[in-house]
């Protein structure tokens, strides 16, 4: 961590390699340009974890912080899927509890995801059992006055989608329709999805980044009151 340099914001040879890796995805051309994923992708990613780690410490002493176990691999696992395409063509970090490989699921976890095209920030729920949704759900219905006002602000208003598969059958329930969105998923996130901007080139990303995330936060405690058991 202390060899890394200070997160300045990412360059346009990033989005040039993610292109070319797009177009070429196979291993003699990454090899080729190794050094140009490692110096324009991976540790300004790095940087950015470390930039943004006082803040999420902040927000739960629990997370796992290191650069190397926030940032995803670039290397798919191509072993049970159709597209043996060896290389992501985007990377991301995740802050999140480190927990059992089994029980990742069932707490909440912020990320950011960058690609050619652009970049997706958010947090919540991806892929929780079902017991953990009920009792989401319960919660809002207990706390539904205080859960629509600070949403509200904090996630619509800050230009935030409700994300997740909804339910093929409506799940009866009595609350208004503000709250269908969170009610009708099966698991639920919300992200912001954003263009390629001179913002990504900036130091100050790293700010914007942190200000969504610092946003995040009460949304984050009351997903984590739902604990498996």
């Amino acid at each position: 961590m202390a060899d890394l340099a200070a997160f300045n914001g990412f360059t346009p040879a990033t989005i040039q390699f993610l292109q070319g890796l797009k177009e070429n995805n196979y291993k003699e051309w990454f090899e080729e340009h190794r050094d140009v994923y490692e110096r324009e992708l991976l540790n300004p990613f790095k940087s950015l974890v470390v930039s943004l780690s006082p803040a999420m410490h902040n927000i739960d002493p629990q997370f796992e912080l290191r650069p190397h176990r926030v940032v995803s691999r670039i290397y798919r696992d191509v072993r049970f899927s159709k597209n043996k395409d060896p290389y992501k063509t985007c990377l991301w970090m995740t802050f999140q509890i480190p927990v059992a490989a089994g029980d990742w699921q069932n707490y909440p976890g912020y990320f950011m995801e960058l690609s050619d095209e652009g970049y997706l920030c958010g947090m919540g729920l991806y892929m929780a059992k079902k017991k953990i949704m009920d009792d989401f759900k319960d919660n809002i219905k207990y706390n539904a006055a205080e859960f629509k006002e600070v949403t509200q602000k904090t996630v619509l208003d800050r230009g935030f989608s409700i994300m997740g598969e909804d339910y093929k059958r409506q799940i009866p329930n009595d609350l208004s329709e503000y709250y269908q969105p969170w009610m009708q998923k099966k698991s639920v996130w919300v992200a912001k999805q954003r263009p390629i901007g001179n913002e990504v080139f900036s130091a100050k990303f790293a700010e914007q980044i942190q200000e969504d995330f610092v946003a995040l936060e009460w949304l984050y405690n009351f997903f984590k009151e739902s604990q498996p058991e």
